[in-house]
Formats: structure tokens, sequence, C-alpha cells
């Protein structure tokens, strides 16, 4: 450094590894051979380490191949003088201990074709899958009130069910009002919805009739 001036490659050196730490992608740059040059932040943090604890580590360390012809797809590329990019399906265990999926692309880097080149390594991790919400509360109905959801699928009135079940109006509206309050519905049309969504008038059928045995 004549002068006490800064080499210039050095310089570009320098910030080109600030812009890697600004990115949340993890990144990192590997020799061919799959020693580890630099990570930035994002990718060191997956595994609870500093940038430098990372440092001259081979990658597969810490990455599981799950492309078995990745490697072979990477040396035929070598020999070819290609600079491609090769998505690589990976798993890795993070600081977290859960084991994760994802694409780690690898971009073959190097000056001239003729030189060995490094591996530019960038991951996106897989979403995890969402969890299925815990199943609402199990609609059930006594034999009596399926009928009268039955009955009210068909269209029939209050008085009609009634006549139809042998008891009185008043008991017909008792029992879709107890309904109501315990499926938590508004009213005689939610409720024959909810009976048919939870099982308890049979589908496909006309007219509609309870499920199973009454």
């Amino acid at each position: 450094m004549p002068g006490g001036r800064l080499d210039p490659a050095v310089i570009w050196r320098n910030r080109a590894l600030r812009l890697m730490d600004h990115v949340p992608m993890p990144i990192a740059v590997c020799e061919f051979g799959g020693q580890i040059l630099i990570v930035n932040r994002a990718m060191a943090a997956e595994f609870g380490c500093l940038p430098g604890q990372l440092r001259h580590r081979r990658i597969l360390e810490f990455f599981t191949l799950r492309d078995t012809g990745t490697l072979e797809a990477l040396t035929e590329a070598v020999r070819l003088h290609r600079r491609s990019q090769y998505p690589a399906r990976v798993s890795w265990t993070p600081a977290g201990g859960t084991e994760r999926h994802g694409e780690m692309t690898v971009d073959l880097v190097s000056d001239t074709p003729e030189q060995t080149p490094n591996l530019l390594l960038s991951l996106q991790a897989a979403e995890p899958a969402a969890e299925a919400p815990p199943p609402g509360p199990r609609a059930e109905a006594s034999p009596v009130e399926a009928r009268i959801l039955a009955a009210a699928a068909r269209g029939d009135t209050t008085a009609q069910i009634a006549r139809a079940l042998g008891i009185t109006p008043d008991g017909v509206n008792y029992h879709l009002a107890r309904l109501s309050r315990r499926w938590r519905v508004p009213n005689r049309t939610a409720l024959v919805a909810r009976a048919y969504t939870t099982g308890v008038l049979a589908p496909d059928t006309w007219p509609p009739q309870p499920a199973g045995p009454e």
C-alpha cells in the first residue's frame, strides 16, 4: 500500500462483504471443494454462529444434499467451462434444533472460464407447512332433533313437523331453539346447513333424512 493508500481490490472486497451482510437471504462463497470462504450474517445466524466461525469449515458439514446428481452436474459444468445456476434441494438443522428444508442455488463464479470456479450459494428455506386448525366441536343431535332437522330441510312448516312427529308446535320450536343455542347459529336455515356439514343429515339424499339409524 504505497503512500498508505489501500489497494482498490481490497476496498471493493470490503464493500462487497458489507453488502452481503445486509442481504437478508443466507449467502456463502465456497471453494469448489466445499471449503467456506465467506458467509454473510444471515447464513451464520442459521447455525447460531458469527460469520468468522464458519470460515474454513466445509459446507456439507452443515447441509445435506437431497439431489444426488448435483455434485455430478457441477463437476461436468466445470469440465465444460459452463457458468450456469444449479438448484439443489437441501436440508439442515439450524440453531433452533428442528430440521428444515429448502433450495440452495449454486452459481459457479470465476474471473475466467479456465479458472476453477468458486461456488456462490444462496439459500431459500421452504415455508413450514401450515398447521391445520383444531376441529370445532362436533355437532350432535338426538333422534327427535335429527327428524325435526330433516323435516325443516324438506321445507315443512312448524305445524307440519309437529303433526309428523306427534308433538306440539311449541315442542318443535323448543327443540330448534335448543339446537340454535348449542350450535351457536341464528336461524333454521343455518341449522339445516350445519346439520349437513357435520353429518347429522345424510348427504345426497332426497327427501332429507337423518344420517344413520334414528
